[in-house]
Order: C-alpha cells, then structure tokens, then sequence
C-alpha cells in the first residue's frame, strides 16, 4: 500500500512541477485536491492510522514550508503542493521526502549559481540568511526574500517532486 501512496505523492508532485516549471504557479485545484486525497486515501486504504499519518505527514511538510513562507522564503504554492504530497506519503514516509526536497533544491540552488557565475554572491547570501535569522528570530530580511523584483526563484516544486520520486524508488528498492 506504501508504495501505491507514494506512487501517487510522486505523481502529484510531478504535476505540480510541470505547472511551476510552464506558467511559475502551482494551481489552488491540484493542491487542495490533493490534500483531500490523500487524507481519504490513506484512511480508505489503511483505516485510522492511514487517517493519523496523513494529517501528520500534511502537517509536517506544511508546517516546515509554512515557517519558509513566513520568512518569504517560498511561495505558498510550494507549501501547499508539499502539503498534499505530505498527506498522500504520510508520516514518517514524509522526513525522507523533505531530506531529499532540500538536498533537490540546494543542489538546484548551486546548480543555478555556477551557471549564472554568482556562486560567491549564493554563498554571502545564505550566510547573511543563517546571521539575519540567527539574530532575529522568524522575520522576512529586508532584501533576501522572494517579494524581492531582483532575487532569483526557483520552481521549487521541481524539488518536492525529485524528493518524492526519491522516496518511491527507495520504497521500490527496499521492500
């Protein structure tokens, strides 16, 4: 059954790449249905605990992004597609997805820097973040955020849907 819910996390996720990469925008209606899915889903196919580690798995990946959006470090499109995905994979299924997501979209990030030759600026940048935060708290910087017309964005759904691709082909080699 793991397997079958996380095929369809990677599918979703997938979908919600496609949209990100085509128009940057990942649609109310995927999200939200796959919210609702994936919480029926689960319980359909694994009674209560499918319930339980849905809404834990949604809560975990949407509450990690939520924080990012508060800081204006992503976009709530990518909280709310992390979100479904969240809720389709489950709890503890969902750890390894946001692991492998923030490794996706690191090496995204540096993969974008070396590219555009602006791996030293990349570098300041994340360091200022780590200081800025560090000093206070959960407060959007002043220039570093992606309200900012000159930062560069990422179609971070790319990244969900690598993280939840990586999941499934663990699943699939493992058990």
């Amino acid at each position: 059954m793991e397997i079958l819910l996380l095929s369809v996390a990677a599918a979703w996720a997938t979908a919600g790449a496609g949209y990100d990469i085509a128009s940057r925008r990942i649609p109310n209606r995927l999200s939200y249905s796959g919210i609702l899915v994936g919480i029926l889903l689960r319980t359909g196919l694994l009674g209560w605990r499918g319930l339980a580690t849905a809404l834990a798995g949604g809560a975990l990946a949407g509450g990690i992004f939520f924080l990012l959006y508060l800081v204006r470090g992503m976009g709530a499109g990518d909280v709310k597609l992390v979100t479904a995905v969240g809720c389709f994979s489950g709890f503890p299924n969902v750890v390894q997805i946001l692991v492998a997501c923030a490794l996706a979209g690191g090496i995204m990030a540096l993969g974008l820097a070396l590219y555009r030759g602006s791996t030293l600026r990349m570098l300041r940048n994340v360091w200022e973040l780590l200081r800025f935060h560090a000093g206070h708290g959960a407060r959007v910087h002043p220039t570093l955020n992606i309200d900012n017309p000159q930062a560069i964005r990422l179609p971070y759904a790319i990244a969900i849907a690598v993280g939840s691709g990586y999941a499934l082909l663990d699943a699939l080699l493992v058990r």
